[in-house]
């Protein structure tokens, strides 16, 4: 069963409005990654054949946000319930093809729970993915006779005594075409909130005698909705302890993992060092034995083998080689390029800069759109002037070149292999050839 490609329905058209925003709760972000992108990227770890999602409104948002090129987008009209979702595709069924249901706002299912779902399939007319926990809350439950399972009553639908059952109904089954499709159409709205409950198809089947399965979780937690805010930071919480413990099982060593904030992927080597306060977003690759200080946050960024970032530096988009020294508090922003043994230190930021082998900005400096030769040394309170209010222009600076402290290099300009520049100086013009640098010193008489 689980070699064939099966259909995805993934439910995604609630409004969310538990969550005060303007934007649909599927759309908010759990690791820095759209609720709903997570239950999208769940289809590739699975056969699937087509992949039907089902959203509401805001259709440009959306398709800007949620990637996946096998996506067929389906709206629902009237917010009417899951079982109007499941509706609006009821014509083009495949009555001999499966159909997995995944709901847009439960993003820590696993692909093992899926796959154990898919599997379950193969005896039963329609399985589920269902869970006894010890506090229920606005689940709806699982309804048995004899130990099989007759229907699901929704939480807004459940007597006193129904209340008091712990197996509660996920929401995730999957099932043929041909019974979704006859299921689907008796389906009605005589409820309390008057909408049409997909739920009601298992009581169809027990009616119809049909074989219903259910098996659990492999894990806990897996079938957390999110509708509010509160209940986002409690998935995220999950989400980030799951994550880091697979980091730390595989070789990284986190000094404090409840203090660490991973939103990303990380990629790295061995005897990685990550102390606490430590934010990594997007992609993030790090060499063998890199060490990160306390409160650095690294986004988009590769950084080499015995690379030494101290603490609170903030890198973004930069590829730093190795045995570079970076910080504390360094800012090193998009497009900046270090090669082996740089050395960056306290309040530098620097811009779309390459700095090449075993050059030195240690202090108090800005540098921006320039390229930095080998073994170069920039001076504390140096800054490279590289906006004129209209364009942006490169500095060059080439080989073994001494830039004392509190210089200002005007570009566009390019300084030769070897010149040093006192302390002080304001740089205009290009120094083509190895020279000593200075700005006249300018007399002033005291009146007498």
């Amino acid at each position: 069963m689980t070699e064939k490609k099966i259909n995805v329905i993934i439910l995604a058209a609630g409004k969310g409005l538990r969550m005060c925003s303007k934007y649909p709760k599927v759309l908010h972000l759990l690791g820095n990654k759209p609720i709903l992108q997570h239950v999208v990227d769940l289809t590739d770890s699975i056969c699937t054949k087509k992949i039907y999602l089902i959203y509401s409104s805001k259709y440009r948002l959306f398709k800007s946000i949620v990637t996946n090129p096998n996506l067929i987008w389906i709206k629902q009209k009237k917010i009417l319930g899951t079982g109007n979702a499941i509706y609006q595709i009821k014509k083009i069924l495949k009555k001999n093809e499966n159909y997995l249901i995944l709901y847009g706002d439960m993003p820590l299912i696993s692909k093992e729970s899926i796959k154990k779902l898919i599997s379950s399939k193969e005896k039963s007319s329609i399985s589920l993915l269902t869970e006894t926990i010890t506090d229920p809350k606005n689940y709806g439950r699982i309804i048995r006779k004899k130990g099989k399972i007759k229907k699901i009553v929704e939480h807004s639908e459940t007597s006193k005594k129904q209340l008091k059952i712990n197996e509660v109904n996920s929401g995730i089954f999957i099932t043929s075409g041909k019974c979704l499709e006859r299921w689907i159409k008796k389906t009605n709205n005589n409820n309390k909130k008057k909408e049409y409950y997909i739920t009601d198809i298992i009581n169809f089947a027990y009616q119809e005698k049909c074989t219903i399965s259910s098996i659990n979780p492999t894990k806990k937690n897996e079938i957390i909705g999110i509708n509010d805010r509160f209940q986002l930071s409690v998935a995220e919480k999950l989400y980030q302890e799951k994550r880091i413990k697979n980091l730390i099982l595989s070789g990284v060593k986190i000094h404090n993992p409840s203090n660490f904030n991973f939103k990303g992927t990380l990629k790295h080597g061995e005897n990685v060092e990550i102390d606490y306060g430590v934010t990594l977003e997007g992609l993030v690759i790090l060499g063998n034995f890199v060490k990160i200080e306390p409160g650095c946050v690294i986004k988009n960024s590769i950084i080499g083998n015995k690379c030494h970032i101290k603490a609170y530096t903030i890198i973004e988009s930069a590829t730093i080689s190795e045995n570079c020294i970076i910080g504390p508090f360094s800012h090193l922003r998009d497009n900046t390029k270090l090669e082996k043994k740089v050395q960056i230190g306290n309040f530098v930021e620097i811009k779309k800069t390459t700095v090449k082998n075993e050059s030195k900005i240690k202090h108090l400096s800005y540098l921006g759109n320039a390229q930095i030769g080998k073994k170069v040394n920039v001076g504390a309170g140096t800054i490279f002037c590289n906006y004129d209010g209209k364009i942006k222009s490169n500095t060059i600076i080439e080989n073994n070149v001494f830039i004392g402290s509190n210089c200002q290099i005007i570009a566009p300009i390019k300084i030769a292999n070897n010149t040093i520049i006192a302390a002080g100086t304001t740089v205009t013009k290009n120094v083509n050839q190895p020279s000593m640098v200075y700005n006249k010193k300018v007399e002033i008489q005291k009146k007498i």
